[in-house]
């Protein structure tokens, strides 16, 4: 019988995966000196979202090289601050696209697909890296966790926006940080009221992750007053009003 799972099989890629993770492995140990804490809290199989926020746009590439698991992303249909050569990766790997600004049935049937098959899908859901400040949620992690009943996973990634420009003499110092597992998580509203519940979700994972980042990154879920009215204005998203496609690529 034709199911969901025939649709988007998990595993995939496996070869050329193979290989871009030990692209992944070789390219940190080059450039960064990273600290993997934690490891002992990573689960052994799925079904799971992982989260983590999303300051550069190699943070998919740093939680390859960490995955123990083969491991499936939804991620932004566009990567504007990313270099030429650094947007192949996303597709050589293959990804499920989120277009921004619409409902991306697509990606969100696809993530239900991977996870009612034990799988283990990364998510960052702050649904962009904009800024590099933790900002709220977007609904869609929390969505799909409701919908699944996975549990979900989070880390806390620091340091690796150092590494860009490139110094060739100097490894940046990069921390990647899994926290405890946590949820499942049940809806129980309809409505306006809903979309509240998926929202006091989504802080909850972002309190999860904020736990696992030095203070001065956690932006609204800081402790310290100064650091959250300093983080004012990089929750505001770029693509409320528009569709991916109609945004300057700055704002990304």
């Amino acid at each position: 019988m034709y199911s969901l799972d025939n649709k988007f099989p998990y595993p995939r890629r496996r070869i050329i995966r193979f290989v871009l993770k030990k692209i992944s492995i070789a390219a940190l140990t080059f450039f960064a000196d990273m600290q993997i804490i934690g490891q002992e809290n990573v689960p052994s199989k799925g079904p799971l979202l992982v989260v983590g926020n999303h300051f550069s746009f190699i943070d998919p590439v740093a939680l390859i090289r960490v995955s123990p698991w083969p491991i499936e992303f939804l991620g932004g249909a566009e990567f504007p601050h990313a270099p030429g050569i650094v947007q192949s990766i996303p597709k050589l790997w293959g990804y499920y696209p989120v277009y921004r600004g619409t409902g991306s049935t697509y990606a969100l049937k696809a993530a239900e697909a991977i996870l009612t098959q034990k799988g283990v899908l990364g998510i960052f859901p702050e649904a962009g890296n904009w800024a590099q400040t933790l900002r709220p949620a977007r609904p869609g992690a929390a969505f799909l966790a409701t919908r699944t009943g996975a549990k979900l996973l989070p880390f806390g990634i620091s340091g690796l926006v150092k590494i860009f420009p490139l110094n060739l003499g100097k490894r940046a110092k990069v921390t990647f940080r899994f926290g405890k597992p946590f949820g499942p998580f049940e809806i129980t509203k309809k409505g306006k009221e809903k979309r509240k519940q998926l929202d006091e979700i989504g802080h909850e994972i972002m309190r999860h992750i904020a736990n696992l980042l030095p203070e001065h990154s956690r932006g609204f879920y800081a402790n310290d007053p100064k650091i959250r009215a300093a983080a004012r204005g990089t929750e505001i998203y770029p693509w409320d009003k528009l569709r991916e496609g109609e945004v300057k690529r700055n704002v990304h």
